[in-house]
């Protein structure tokens, strides 16, 4: 694990636009002393060209009651993590995601309640604002795990022994596991935009399950299930995470303001439809969710 953590640590530090990291502190003073990291992530890594864009923020807290002035807020993101906020400054639009230091840790685990924080940190990330080392080491050994996960995972059906193909199967398994608005292809493209690096975490990830797992006579490294079983698996945690997505779309009804205009410029731009919001669907935003899901999923727009 100590060169995953190495390559982990490199990446994590590498230099972003001075305004994503003004962006970060900023989110991070929003919350006070709770704030112990924030991971920039997605699409918007390899943009430069950032005016008009949503930038992807994770936000990690010490705890949730320290984090919010508000108990429900609390109480609403320890019981269905994350809570999710818009955030706007100097002519930049965001939003970032909250999880505790212990969630976090544990959504990069084998230990993790759906597959979607292990999928995403897997991932390229930058950790672009920090309270102080401990939370960076802390931020770092967790993201460390989520790549290892992942593949362990996704070993017993992967089609193909190469990393890029076992990264690309598991991209495919945990899209299926959300609600996304993503046209078709989008796993092999995501390793296809920066397949060396793919190429190098996959070697040094499946070196650490090699590790953990030990090695069998003919040097094959012992699976984490028989394939029969991991389809079950995969069937389950994507049933799971639809659901979850569903219940998180609810939640966002009541803490993230212009949510449903984010759904709607989301899909948009992934599936390329024109979904336009009604003033009503602004009013109730939990409704137009409910309203527009069905015509999604029939559309395909939605899996």
């Amino acid at each position: 694990m100590d060169e995953l953590k190495q390559l982990v640590a490199e990446e994590l530090a590498t230099t972003v636009d001075p305004r994503v990291a003004k962006l970060a502190a900023a989110i991070a003073a929003r919350h006070g002393a709770a704030s112990r990291a924030v991971l920039f992530y997605g699409s918007c890594l390899r943009e430069k060209q950032l005016e008009g864009l949503m930038l992807d923020f994770y936000l990690i807290v010490s705890d949730y009651r320290a984090a919010y002035d508000k108990r429900w807020l609390a109480a609403a993101n320890r019981l269905v993590p994350p809570n999710v906020f818009l955030f706007e400054k100097d002519g930049l639009a965001a939003k970032y995601a909250v999880l505790s230091e212990a969630d976090f840790r544990r959504e990069c685990s084998s230990h993790a309640f759906t597959v979607s924080t292990a999928a995403r940190f897997a991932q390229p990330s930058r950790l672009v604002w920090f309270a102080d080392q401990s939370a960076a080491e802390r931020a770092i050994e967790a993201i460390t795990q989520a790549g290892p996960t992942l593949l362990d995972w996704t070993l017993p059906v992967a089609v193909g022994g190469s990393p890029e193909e076992v990264w690309q199967r598991a991209f495919q398994l945990t899209f299926g596991a959300e609600i996304r608005a993503e046209r078709a292809g989008r796993s092999e493209l995501l390793v296809a935009a920066d397949p060396q690096r793919y190429y190098q975490f996959g070697l040094r990830a499946l070196q650490a399950i090699a590790e953990k797992r030990g090695v069998g006579p003919n040097g094959e490294v012992p699976l984490m299930m028989r394939p029969d079983r991991a389809e079950r698996w995969w069937r389950k945690m994507q049933r799971r995470g639809k659901w979850y997505s569903v219940l998180r779309l609810a939640k966002a009804s009541a803490t993230f303001t212009g949510g449903v205009d984010y759904i709607a410029w989301k899909i948009n731009r992934h599936a390329g439809t024109q979904i336009q919001i009604k003033p009503w669907q602004r009013r109730w935003p939990l409704l137009a969710a409910i309203s527009l899901l069905p015509r999604l999923l029939k559309s395909g727009a939605v899996r």
